[in-house]
């Protein structure tokens, strides 16, 4: 067991430390490229780059498959394999729908009334938006054919047969990939919120010997925060690509180490930013009004997101905004740890 800590700890440090090398050459590509977008809740509206996914995934698949290879090649471990390459696979997928969206809607001509010039400039429609995650689902659920219970809070461990690897993994990577899509906007707050999020799985999951849980959650984790180097107030790079991404990676983390029960509770404020959406039929934004002392103002419309109602609080800058969401997720992700703990839940 002792070897599988230090397995985990080193490929962390090395998500750590190939996102955090290899983010500026990607940023400089991108914007080489011509991939950038309007940072709207600055003076200027200066252009940013608005794809910072490849930096983190290469950051996460050299510290997962440094993993991968420790437990195979030195210790002649098979177990979990097929659940973290099965998890890789949906990472991956879910990321690739992420670029797809970010460069749709970055495209500025119109060639025709076709379905994908239609999609020009506002990028996946709508009822395609919600949906197109399906398919990342595949080979999670795959590879939990035989598994048919979860934990949840306040219920524990229920048995559901067929319907959770056919129906519910689906859902759930679904339901969380958008849900992390709607939190967002906010120089900082998707990874930083993202990487306190994985970094308290990955920690849940080490603690109840859940070592591929936890590599995985951790190698995220490690590479968000080096991409949140890049990404806090005044953001360099926008995490675009990325917002499916980590709702996606929270489920194959709890799935993989069977720990729903702590993920539903710490994924607490992408529920309620989901219901918030809805409210506003999922039209709303979740950006400030920049004001001329450089604070934000939130629309004057009823609150439709978090960050609407930290806004409201007091005159904030971006960053404070982001600031205090991603402190809420600490005390979320502690307090749910103690109601485990002490069995309250």
């Amino acid at each position: 067991m002792i070897e599988d800590y230090y397995s985990i700890v080193s490929a962390a440090f090395l998500s750590f430390l190939s996102a955090y090398l290899t983010t500026p050459l990607f940023i400089s590509f991108m914007r080489a490229t011509g991939i950038v977008g309007r940072d709207i809740m600055k003076k200027g509206s200066p252009k940013v780059v608005d794809m910072g996914g490849p930096g983190v995934l290469f950051g996460f698949l050299t510290g997962i498959f440094y993993y991968i290879g420790v437990k195979v090649f030195l210790f002649g471990d098979l177990s979990y394999l097929d659940f973290l390459l099965a998890s890789i696979s949906t990472i991956l997928i879910i990321s690739l729908i992420g670029i797809f969206d970010t460069l749709t809607s970055l495209m500025k001509e119109r060639e025709g009334k076709g379905m994908f010039e239609r999609m020009k400039r506002r990028g996946i429609p709508q009822w395609l938006y919600f949906l197109i995650p399906l398919p990342a689902a595949v080979p999670l659920a795959a590879v939990n054919a035989g598994v048919s219970y979860m934990v949840l809070p306040l219920l524990g461990r229920v048995n559901f047969g067929r319907f959770f690897p056919l129906v519910l993994i689906p859902l759930a990577i679904l339901m969380c990939s958008n849900a992390t899509n709607f939190l967002a906007g906010f120089n900082g707050l998707e990874a930083g919120m993202g990487s306190v999020l994985h970094l308290a799985l990955g920690l849940y999951a080490l603690i109840n010997g859940r070592t591929a849980s936890a590599a995985i959650a951790l190698s995220f984790a490690a590479a968000l925060l080096a991409f949140l180097r890049y990404n806090w107030y005044p953001a360099k790079v926008f995490p675009g690509d990325l917002t499916y991404t980590i709702g996606a990676t929270c489920v194959c983390v709890a799935v993989v180490g069977n720990i729903e029960r702590y993920a539903i509770l710490c994924f607490a404020p992408w529920i309620l930013e989901a219901f918030l959406k809805l409210r506003s039929r999922f039209k709303a934004e979740s950006y400030g009004i920049l004001q001329q002392d450089g604070t934000l103002k939130p629309p004057p419309t009823k609150i439709y997101s978090l960050t609407h109602l930290v806004m409201r609080l007091r005159p904030l800058r971006e960053w404070e905004v982001s600031l205090i969401l991603i402190f809420s997720e600490v005390v979320v992700c502690t307090v749910s740890y103690l109601l485990l703990l002490y069995r309250i839940i």
